[in-house]
């Protein structure tokens, strides 16, 4: 039996607008197997983003059980999430979130510096990120200075150089060219299939979704049945 490294029970999130109680996530049962690629698939709005976001511990449950990689994320204080998260967690953003004034170098060694390493070994280990993602010859290039594709590429650096158990992905093909969304799709499998990396990506697109080996359907914030029907 693969081990479980995701698992939540009746998680549910309730945003307050004004008077107003919206459901973003209700009641969802959720279980995902080490080295698995799994996709959230739902239209806008049906809380797949939520849920992401909940696994990565940057928002907090309303109401259920949530446990990642056997810590429950309930019972952690602010400062133990952004340790535990800093350790175990690589997030890939739609749009990149990369540091306009630091060049790639620096922003794949930015995780680091909340680690013990010294400045060499922050720099080698950033280095080997860029070389795995195909962008050894990048080290010093500004985002600007790269292409879509790249500045992605780059960001999943980022996310991976503290060799993370668990990749979230954000939509990380939202913002590229077809070109560069295959590029970015292929590199993710990589990471699972040869890094033995969980994946765990949010995509609208089908064909994104098929690099997955297990997809999940979410719609008005309930997860859908694996057959696809309510």
């Amino acid at each position: 039996m693969s081990e479980t490294v995701i698992e939540t029970r009746r998680l549910s999130k309730e945003y307050i607008r004004d008077e107003f109680h919206i459901t973003a996530l209700q009641d969802v049962d959720l279980e995902v197997k080490r080295g698995e690629f799994v996709a959230l698939m739902g239209p806008s709005g049906s809380g797949k983003s939520t849920l992401l976001h909940l696994i990565a511990a940057m928002d907090v449950p309303t109401s259920g059980e949530i446990k990642v990689l056997g810590q429950d994320l309930r019972k952690l204080s602010d400062r133990a999430i952004a340790r535990w998260r800093n350790e175990n967690v690589g997030f890939v953003f739609q749009s990149f979130n990369l540091i306009p004034v630091l060049t790639a170098l620096e922003n794949v060694e930015l995780p680091l510096k909340l680690t013990p390493l010294k400045k060499q070994e922050r720099i080698d280990h950033a280095v080997t990120a860029l070389k795995l993602v195909g962008l050894g010859d990048r080290l010093g290039h500004y985002p600007r200075q790269l292409s879509g594709g790249q500045e992605q590429r780059v960001a999943i650096a980022r996310a991976i150089v503290t060799d993370p158990a668990l990749i979230l992905a954000d939509e990380p093909t939202g913002n590229l060219d077809a070109a560069s969304a295959e590029d970015i799709l292929h590199l993710l499998a990589r990471l699972n299939q040869e890094f033995g990396k969980t994946v765990v990506m949010v995509t609208h697109d089908p064909h994104a979704a098929r690099f997955a080996s297990v997809v999940h359907h979410l719609e008005k914030g309930r997860l859908l049945p694996m057959n696809g029907n309510p």
